[in-house]
């Protein structure tokens, strides 16, 4: 009689895991439409002279995207938009890059003056698309530290990948899993949100006098946070997650996981 008890044990611990799950994806995906935004040919923010010997347009926006073209002193080029410290231009010939903010304080405006470009600011916090960070905090009764990367679909909603490194008393591990994050005002210095995810988690014993094995096992979370602009292109993030590890064993195990830190946007 114990072994169909344990059966239905684990599968309504998997399911209330599920539902709370699906009830948050289901939110999630209210918000998957398309987000209208302001495009080059929408907009043109300003037009500016190359007052430096040359201006040098990358692929994208930040120093690791090479440079494809360069526009001669003299030129005009046409600012269609603002990624933090990187700017859109177009050239007379249609030819569209991304230039740093060091290079485009160097041009000038048509009539001859100074161009005033403004550091980066909360709107750029809200539209920026990638975002990377290290937080650090308590898994369980373990330190835990973590490193992500995130990409924005819109501007509620986004994907992350996250690796953690855990050291316990006891045993030392590692996790990694995949996060969609919902945030409801996104526009906000104070930006709450919402997550789930899934991933595998690893766990290696400490050497004891009785030696335990190895695992590795599934994982699925759910969880929220709130990110706060602090300065330029730095957020800080603090967030809870309610983790349900999926084991061989008879029960899986449930692990409450607090962390803060800093992150950057571009």
């Amino acid at each position: 009689m114990s072994e169909p008890s344990t059966t239905i044990i684990l599968s309504t611990s998997r399911n209330n895991w599920i539902a709370r799950c699906a009830y948050l994806l289901a939110l999630v995906l209210t918000t998957l439409t398309p987000w209208q935004t302001a495009t080059a040919d929408d907009e043109i923010l300003r037009k500016v002279a190359v007052a430096d010997p040359y201006l040098e347009m990358h692929t994208g926006p930040g120093r690791g995207y090479p440079i494809f073209h360069v526009v001669d002193r003299g030129d005009q080029v046409e600012v269609v938009s603002q990624r933090t410290d990187w700017y859109q231009v177009r050239t007379d010939r249609g030819i569209e890059g991304w230039v740093d903010q060091k290079q485009m304080e160097l041009t000038l405006n048509p009539d001859g003056s100074e161009v005033d470009f403004a550091a980066p600011v909360l709107q750029d916090f809200t539209e920026a698309k990638w975002e990377a960070g290290v937080l650090a905090g308590d898994f369980g009764g373990a330190n835990i530290v973590s490193l992500y990367g995130g990409y924005s679909v819109n501007p509620h909603v986004s994907v992350e990948l996250w690796g953690s490194q855990i050291l316990g008393n006891f045993s030392n591990g590692w996790m990694g899993s995949v996060n969609v994050v919902h945030e409801t005002w996104p526009d906000k210095r104070f930006s709450p949100f919402f997550t789930l995810g899934a991933g595998i988690i690893h766990t290696s014993p400490k050497s004891t006098i009785i030696q335990g094995d190895d695992r590795t096992d599934e994982i699925g979370h759910v969880g929220a946070g709130f990110r706060i602009y602090a300065s330029r292109r730095f957020l800080f993030r603090v967030e809870y997650k309610s983790y349900v590890v999926f084991t061989s064993r008879d029960e899986n195990e449930e692990v409450e996981e607090w962390k803060a830190g800093f992150a950057f946007f571009f």
